[in-house]
């Protein structure tokens, strides 16, 4: 083992422990408390099978987690036990993951627009690969850290088949003149690095994008840089209710790479699943601290929640309901989901259900969470679970993390543990040491499938 993970960050769940049992647990003993602010349940068991089934869909990518994505330390310290790489994108996030250990080779300093101070930074703490895709940003690197490796970044908008996008990066056009003014500046450039998202990662997209990057690695080639290093981004799937499912995605990826990067040309291809890695892992536990009653004037043609509505326009009393005052929780999930309801008073929710609304913390309409779900009716000291909650929903700027954490309890069962042992003793190597690390992995455990209360869906007009 490599020393990043062991046994005293998280909790082994045994066989026959289920998740309502360690709900009801930690729920029970803060029900005692008076102040019951809201808490993560992270199942690091899930990112291991994540990470199993991405190193046999991909066998030629390394994966970088963006720590932006959720910077927890049980994640940080599973995945660097993984051997996998970070994408950091300041000051803090490097000091972070070097803070537990991980060396510098395997930081990539990501963000394409670096405060001078944090390009010191990261020079005086060994961490070379960075990304770049103007002059400004190639000038400040020339002057602050003259050791640095750099991946040209290329937009998406570059790429026909690709959706338009706002994100960083520099047109094919302006490639040759910054690798160019990059050599006369004596910046080494090593490779090229690009980030199509989510709704990106099509067959002819991605084609385009490997093709596209094959041919400013030509350029690179022909004015002197040693080009090596291929980014092909993130926007990989972190649930199954997708368009594509990951292998599906791989295909389409592996197939580009043997097109414009065969194995055998000294090419090193890396990505940046976030959301794939921690989405599904963690869940969300907030309690009832208020509830306001809000009279219906003008109900849906079929008595039920119609979201085109005014959100007061509802046939049912509107809840609100306020989470905790003082802890800092973001709702990284554009259509957040109540999975479940636990209720210290009641066995089971109390019908009839209600069309209800979430608010934060002030109870006002600019603290909206949700609208239009359909609740049972609640009561304060009530708490609801949201499952899909692992990315970018624990802040990870120093501003953000100013104030109280919620609390997060790591879980992992030792069949995954074992996984994680087995994998650091032989790192799979073939398609068939992968498959049989990746078989017998049971140690996934869904909130709905343990907890005995009826699961609740958020229809289509939550925000």
């Amino acid at each position: 083992m490599n020393g990043y993970l062991n046994e005293s960050n998280f909790l082994m769940v045994e066989e026959g422990f289920t998740t309502r049992d360690l709900l009801e647990n930690l729920l029970g003993d803060l029900c005692q408390e008076s102040d019951q602010q809201a808490f993560f349940v992270a199942d690091l068991g899930d990112i291991v099978k994540k990470h199993l089934r991405f190193l046999k869909a991909l066998p030629r990518v390394k994966p970088y987690f963006p720590v932006k994505c959720n910077g927890s330390e049980g994640v940080i310290r599973l995945l660097a036990e993984l051997g996998a790489g970070f994408a950091c994108a300041n000051k803090a996030e490097i000091s972070r993951v070097q803070g537990i250990g991980v060396p510098a080779d395997r930081i990539f300093y990501s963000s394409p627009c670096k405060q001078v101070a944090h390009i010191r930074y990261a020079a005086t703490h060994g961490v070379r690969l960075m990304a770049f895709d103007n002059e400004v940003e190639l000038s400040k690197v020339a002057r602050s850290h003259p050791r640095a490796r750099m991946l040209l970044g290329i937009s998406a908008d570059s790429i026909p088949a690709a959706h338009p996008s706002m994100a960083f990066g520099t047109t094919l056009k302006s490639c040759r003149h910054l690798l160019q003014t990059a050599k006369e500046q004596a910046v080494e450039v090593v490779g090229i690095s690009f980030h199509l998202g989510s709704r990106g990662l099509e067959p002819q997209a991605l084609s385009q994008a490997v093709a596209a990057a094959q041919l400013v690695f030509d350029m690179g080639t022909e004015l002197g840089h040693h080009m090596h290093l291929l980014d092909i981004g993130g926007g990989f799937p972190g649930t199954e209710d997708t368009r594509a499912p990951l292998e599906e995605i791989a295909a389409g990826i592996n197939s580009a790479l043997d097109l414009y990067f065969p194995e055998g040309t000294g090419v090193d291809i890396v990505a940046r699943p976030g959301r794939y890695y921690v989405t599904s892992a963690f869940t969300l536990a907030v309690s009832i601290t208020a509830l306001e009653e809000i009279p219906m004037e003008q109900p849906g043609s079929d008595g039920r929640c119609d979201s085109s509505m005014c959100p007061l326009c509802k046939l049912y009393p509107l809840h609100v309901l306020n989470f905790g005052e003082g802890v800092t929780v973001t709702v990284g999930h554009p259509h957040p989901c109540v999975c479940s309801v636990f209720s210290p008073q009641r066995p089971c929710p109390e019908q009839p259900w209600h069309c209800s609304s979430l608010r934060g913390p002030r109870g006002c309409a600019e603290d909206g969470i949700a609208e239009g779900l359909e609740l049972p009716q609640l009561h304060v000291g009530d708490w609801l679970l949201f499952g899909n909650m692992g990315a970018y929903s624990i802040p990870t700027s120093p501003l953000l993390m100013a104030g109280p954490q919620p609390q997060v309890t790591y879980t992992m069962s030792r069949m995954a543990w074992k996984a994680v042992q087995l994998f650091q003793e032989k790192p799979p190597q073939t398609e068939e040491d992968r498959e049989s690390l990746c078989t017998p992995l049971s140690c996934g455990w869904e909130m709905a499938e343990t907890l005995c209360v009826t699961p609740v869906f958020a229809p289509a007009g939550i925000i």
